[in-house]
């Protein structure tokens, strides 16, 4: 069965899953209390202002916060420590990254979101 919420989805995982994927859930709505939360692509999407703020999903093996390349390339050091590609961090299931962490993605994850509103885009004006 397909879930229809994220608390469907978190349901239908192993308890070790489920347990992971909530302590990242509440490190993601402390940073965004104002994301709305919902299912897409079969996992927990996280939106802000209508743009994606991060999904996030388990695997048999691992779980992972996706979404988020520009965010993940600007704190690769803080990332180190995981299994990182260009728009995944994966992390063992019982071993989610620092709810501080997890804040401070999801805070500059806001931030490009914000900026990108504003028509900040980062690159030098056209003259």
């Amino acid at each position: 069965m397909r879930a229809r919420s994220v608390e469907d989805y978190l349901a239908e995982l192993p308890d070790e899953q489920q347990a992971t994927l909530k302590r990242v859930r509440t490190s993601i709505l402390a940073a965004a209390p104002e994301a709305v939360e919902s299912i897409a692509y079969g996992m927990p999407v996280y939106k802000c202002r209508g743009k994606v703020l991060t999904y996030i999903g388990a695997a048999k093996k691992h779980c992972a916060i996706y979404g988020m390349a520009a965010v993940f390339a600007a704190h690769k050091g803080d990332l180190r420590r995981y299994d990182v590609s260009k728009g995944t961090v994966r992390f063992p299931v019982g071993k989610p990254p620092p709810a501080s962490l997890v804040r401070k993605l999801i805070r500059a994850r806001v931030a490009e979101i914000e900026a990108a509103g504003r028509g900040e885009s980062g690159r030098p004006a056209n003259i």
